[in-house]
């Protein structure tokens, strides 16, 4: 099945493209993504996680960039995984491409992909759900990023002098200590819309045609009258009897 998401960045595109064609910023940003080895600067490896309700996926898989064209700030993605528990597996080409859009920047997300095992059972109604839940929350990241006001004269002085006052052994303010980073967590679909979710599948599915709901209907009501007969026949008897 095909998938098409598109999200907009308030910075330039060489610089949005630029980005998005980092694997290290990429697997910030997408939950669940961890990065596990650089084969070369155009293939990966690593694991994703996907949780979908109460069923959490885990994917061990490659990721090569095949094709990237920076003057129509395009590229394209393969990627290839297997099921960490299971024997399900999952193979998606992706199609970027980052278009002006005003003073900002709109990017285009286009993806073919083919899953067997316990995803599959969801159906698209649900896949496309789960899609549009991980993009969104990868945008959020990717524009937190990118639109981050660049530091000011003041802070940079105030950065230059704390290195120079480093070097000579003393130091202006004490050292700030960086929290550990901390593992990146499964995108997640919601209860509430996986629920809307497998209804909209399961509706969608029925296909029952107008003549089929009149010979129901003309059924039930044939049914109903049949009864009402059976049982003035049977009142009638008892008086005679």
């Amino acid at each position: 099945m095909q998938i098409e998401n598109s999200f907009a960045v308030k910075a330039a595109p060489e610089r949005v493209y630029e980005f998005l064609l980092d694997v290290n910023n990429v697997v910030r940003c997408v939950p669940g993504a961890e990065l596990s080895e650089v084969v070369d600067p155009n293939t990966f490896k690593g694991k994703v996680r996907i949780k979908v309700g109460p069923v959490t996926v885990s994917y061990n898989g490659t990721a090569r960039i095949t094709s990237r064209d920076a003057d129509t700030r395009t590229a394209t993605l393969e990627a290839e995984g297997r099921e960490t528990t299971g024997s399900g597996t999952a193979q998606a080409t992706t199609v970027m491409a980052v278009a002006a859009d005003g003073d900002g920047s709109t990017v285009t997300l286009t993806t073919d992909f083919t899953v067997v095992g316990r995803v599959a059972q969801f159906g698209r109604g649900i896949m496309e759900d789960v899609s549009r839940h991980l993009v969104g929350q990868a945008a959020e990241c990717i524009q937190s990023t990118l639109e981050a006001p660049p530091p000011s004269a003041d802070d940079a002085g105030s950065t230059a002098t704390d290195a120079a006052s480093t070097a000579n052994g003393s130091s202006a303010t004490p050292p700030i200590s960086t929290p550990p980073t901390q593992a990146s967590q499964p995108a997640a679909l919601d209860a509430v819309a996986l629920g809307k979710a497998v209804a909209k599948e399961r509706l969608s599915r029925l296909k029952v045609r107008p003549q089929t709901i009149a010979i129901g209907l003309a059924g039930f009501f044939s049914l109903l009258l049949l009864r009402r007969f059976r049982r003035s026949r049977r009142r009638r008897r008892e008086s005679a009897d």
